[in-house]
């Protein structure tokens, strides 16, 4: 066994937090505020080709796997973008980079690695619809043979970063729910021209006012008769149960490299502020009361951090994951919320006031218990597939 991180993992990790140094708290803060994309730091990332390491060179990417995107999520997270990362490694290197390597045929690769290894293109993922939520077998958007064409009718929401994609990987039924034999049958998955599809009239989405994250937007997307060429395909038709676990167990890996690099950050903060803190003669981080937490926080993020490369390290491989990614997210969303927690209990009174980056850490952070999959659903999934006990939903 050897824990020792790859050279190129290594080298990964010292480029982006080369990159994430060079923009303080107030520039996220900003970015935050204004409800806008960290376009400068985008623009660093896609110049160095940190977002583009799991496209192979021949593509113009660096040939890389999931655990080098890992370390670059988590290395930018920790540097001080904190939950923004995750959204920024999210929807294009992993929706569209990894997704259209592992199941695109060689026209599509061909066709959109390069330009998504350019920066020329961006992707967006969408899955969840108003009347299924997490249940993704009851999803009912439908796409309908039309000769040459899928056409497409249906409704998704919380669908982060489809104002800036170009393409959009969307999961449709083309069996409905009720008529697929297994009912994992029977799904279709999508790559859709988003500037083709809002300029015929067919795809128009709404922003949802939300609490945080708001570096991306996340809109309710409707698609209303929206063509698509069969070209377009990812996978097979009525198969593409395959293509969603190779995009949600990377989706579950990079959101817990993004809790274990978030938690880490806040825990610096709580750190610096502990030591600085004197109001009673010795800094408050001397205090048992404060130091404990702190040191507990810091062991979870250890821990989740090592499941996390784990589940990077087996995907890569092209081994079972699914357990290591439920677990990689579950225990780095948890030691992600406390870190958090405790850092506002650290600062006190202070964490309350916008001049500080406490409080937009700790709403981001809380959301992570939710997304991309709710720690409840993670917690039946081990309880049956791990424990043996029986299914409960």
């Amino acid at each position: 066994m050897d824990f020792d991180l790859p050279e190129s993992a290594a080298a990964v990790r010292e480029g982006v937090l080369a990159i994430a140094g060079k923009y303080d708290q107030d520039y996220w803060g900003r970015c935050d505020a204004e409800k806008r994309w960290p376009e400068e730091v985008w623009r660093e990332l896609v110049q160095g080709g940190w977002h583009a390491l799991a496209i192979p060179e021949e593509y113009g990417g660096g040939g890389q796997g999931l655990l080098e995107l890992a370390v670059a999520l988590e290395a930018l997270a920790e540097g001080g973008a904190g939950g923004a990362a995750s959204f920024m490694y999210l929807l294009t290197p992993a929706f569209g980079g990894l997704t259209i390597n592992q199941h695109g045929t060689e026209e599509q690769k061909r066709e959109f690695l390069p330009k998504i290894a350019a920066g020329e293109i961006e992707t967006c993922f969408a899955i969840t619809e108003p009347d299924a939520g997490s249940n993704a077998v009851n999803i009912s958007t439908q796409a309908r043979r039309d000769g040459d064409h899928f056409v497409v009718s249906g409704q998704k929401i919380w669908i982060s970063g489809v104002e800036r994609a170009d393409h959009l990987v969307l999961v449709t039924r083309t069996i409905p729910a009720a008529e697929a034999r297994p009912r994992t049958s029977g799904f279709t998955v999508l790559l859709v021209d988003v500037a083709q599809a809002v300029a015929d009239g067919t795809l128009t989405y709404r922003p949802i006012p939300k609490l945080g994250t708001n570096t991306v937007a996340s809109s309710m997307v409707f698609l209303d008769e929206v063509r698509v060429p069969v070209s377009r395909v990812l996978g097979e038709v009525d198969q593409g149960f395959l293509v969603l676990w190779d995009i949600l167990n990377p989706e579950r890996i990079l959101a817990a490299a993004g809790g274990v690099g978030s938690g880490g950050l806040v825990l610096k903060l709580a750190c610096e502020y502990a030591t600085d803190r004197a109001p009673f003669g010795k800094p408050i981080g001397a205090n048992q009361a404060i130091a404990f937490p702190l040191a507990k926080a810091k062991a979870q993020l250890e821990l989740a951090r090592l499941m996390t490369y784990k589940a990077a390290w087996l995907w890569d491989r092209g081994r079972p994951c699914g357990s290591e990614a439920n677990i990689a997210k579950l225990t780095a969303a948890d030691a992600a919320w406390q870190a958090a927690d405790r850092t506002f209990q650290t600062y006190g009174g202070m964490a309350y006031s916008m001049e500080y980056p406490i409080a937009r850490m700790f709403r981001d952070a809380r959301i992570a218990k939710n997304i991309p999959i709710a720690e409840e659903l993670v917690l039946a999934h081990i309880a049956q597939h791990e424990l043996g006990l029986p299914k409960s939903y």
